[in-house]
């Protein structure tokens, strides 16, 4: 027996690509879905997380919402895996610099996702596991970066429960630790790659420099992180056709 559709995902067993590029807002998933992919169908629209199925350069990819907040990335992106067989997921999103050499509007690939979440205690671990990103994916990114022109890190982020800070000195604790910015879902995404068997990774645009105190508007936020879906895509792309 069929376990699609999932409680959150309406698609079909084959209305899903092996690649997953997943922003957390869905106007962001319409937007790339619009504007950079091709021949392109509506699969999931459950509670507004709008999902899209197309083409790019002849590359099957799907892009979803994930959702904000590692509960909900955590439920998508295990389905995905899980229950649709996906293979790569590939989050774009927005983060929060903490490093005084990552600007707004740099690209950040996290190689790793520390968090304050206890989202790992699921797995019932004798120890502290730690998220990583497939480093194949991660290779491929950075040289897509690299080939783009675009200013992009590789490092290690932070996973946050919480988008306010609550208490200002955490960020400067994180920092001292090598954390170049702030983020709240890839650790989930890290976690329920690695459960699975699967490959994840998280590309960032810095929509927030936030020792700096500069930051981007909404809008800036939903359509202006151009470079970092094209890194996606041509990740995705080099992904295919190695297969």
């Amino acid at each position: 027996m069929s376990n699609c559709p999932t409680p959150h995902i309406a698609a079909k067993e084959d209305e899903i690509a092996k690649t997953v590029l997943m922003p957390g807002d869905p106007n962001r998933s319409k937007f790339i879905a619009e504007n950079f992919l091709s021949n392109i169908k509506l699969v999931n629209n459950i509670r507004g997380v709008q999902g899209y199925t197309g083409e790019y350069k002849n590359t099957p990819v799907t892009v979803m919402a994930s959702g904000m907040g590692m509960p909900s990335m955590g439920i998508y992106s295990y389905e995905l895996f899980k229950f649709y067989d996906v293979d790569n997921i590939i989050r774009v999103g927005s983060c929060g610099a903490i490093n005084n050499n990552v600007e707004v509007m740099d690209i950040v690939i996290g190689l790793g996702a520390s968090t304050d979440s206890r989202y790992d205690k699921k797995f019932k671990l004798p120890g502290t596991f730690a998220p990583i990103c497939d480093f194949s994916l991660a290779q491929k990114a950075a040289m897509n970066a690299e080939k783009s022109g675009a200013k992009y890190h590789v490092g290690n982020v932070l996973s946050s429960d919480s988008f306010y800070d609550f208490d200002p000195k955490d960020k400067y604790a994180w920092a001292a630790m090598g954390v170049l910015a702030i983020e709240m879902e890839s650790a989930a995404l890290y976690m329920n790659a690695a459960i699975t068997g699967k490959k994840a990774l998280g590309i960032f645009t810095v929509s927030d420099q936030l020792i700096k105190e500069q930051y981007l508007s909404s809008q800036e936020r939903e359509t202006g992180f151009t470079k970092m879906i094209e890194i996606a895509l041509s990740t995705a792309e080099d992904i295919y056709n190695e297969n």
